[in-house]
């Protein structure tokens, strides 16, 4: 990735910036993304510079089109180019189907699909400009199996995959890449924060491979696809789970009460 130009959406926290220092740690300068609070990002933009990169943060509100697209021409000014993009940015809700709002819905697929959407198409003419220009999408396992309370962000995440799929054939033949990561749970802060009584290693053993990723894992696998390595692979999705949506389950732990509300702070009346 050395003297590649890299914008990673969504990467104060979690995924998102483990997917950021991965490339600034094969050399690849950086942009980063928040949408709130910059704490997150700036830390990452000093680790990022500690290891060699050129990296800065930008702040775009998601739930605007026109602020995304926004971003996406500010980081390919200060990175001069863009080869790479990253769509991570994303948020999450769970809700039962009959409580959902309008505007509970409207925000999670302006924010998880319709701004990717615009940002993307906003640093098209850099992507073309680029040799290989890569753009990897990222969605999560929840679009290919169902969970309670979640009918709105899987289907923001299904339609990640079939974007991808679609953007791919169009692109491929102007020398573009197209690919997601669907990751499976993956450590993050929010965790901390929304699930009662958090334990990484009770969470973990729940999973066939026997412990939670970790966002470095999903970075590594975006490393990979933006390689020379991964050339040949045009339109897929990589589910990214330790083996969870491989596994037949008749158990019934979805079913069982519990008090965990995403969504608190940044979505309507959650």
């Amino acid at each position: 990735m050395a003297n590649r130009k890299v914008l990673v959406t969504g990467s104060g926290t979690g995924i998102g910036r483990g997917i950021a220092l991965a490339f600034a740690a094969e050399g690849a300068d950086v942009a980063f993304h928040y949408a709130h609070s910059g704490k997150g990002a700036e830390e990452g933009v000093g680790q990022a510079r500690e290891m060699g990169a050129r990296a800065q943060a930008f702040k775009a509100d998601f739930d605007d089109a026109a602020s995304a697209a926004a971003l996406g021409r500010e980081a390919v000014e200060f990175l001069g180019g863009l080869d790479v993009l990253v769509n991570n940015a994303g948020i999450t809700m769970n809700r039962p189907f009959e409580a959902v709002a309008i505007e509970q819905f409207d925000r999670l697929y302006h924010v998880n699909i319709r701004a990717q959407f615009f940002l993307t198409q906003s640093v098209l003419p850099a992507l073309l400009k680029a040799d290989q220009g890569v753009i990897t999408n990222i969605t999560s396992i929840h679009a290919f199996a169902g969970f309670p309370e979640h009918a709105v962000y899987a289907g923001t995440k299904g339609a990640i995959v079939a974007y991808t799929r679609a953007l791919a054939m169009e692109l491929a033949p102007k020398g573009i890449r197209v690919n997601a990561i669907a990751p499976g749970a993956v450590a993050v802060e929010s965790h901390y924060d929304v699930i009662k009584d958090y334990d990484p290693k009770a969470f973990g053993s729940a999973i066939p491979i026997g412990f939670e990723g970790q966002p470095r894992d999903i970075g590594r696998v975006a490393v990979f696809l933006a390689s020379e390595d991964a050339r040949y692979i045009v339109g897929q999705t990589l589910v990214v789970d330790g083996g969870t949506t491989s596994r037949m389950s008749f158990e019934n732990v979805s079913r069982q009460a519990h008090d965990m509300r995403f969504g608190k702070g940044y979505v309507p009346g959650v």
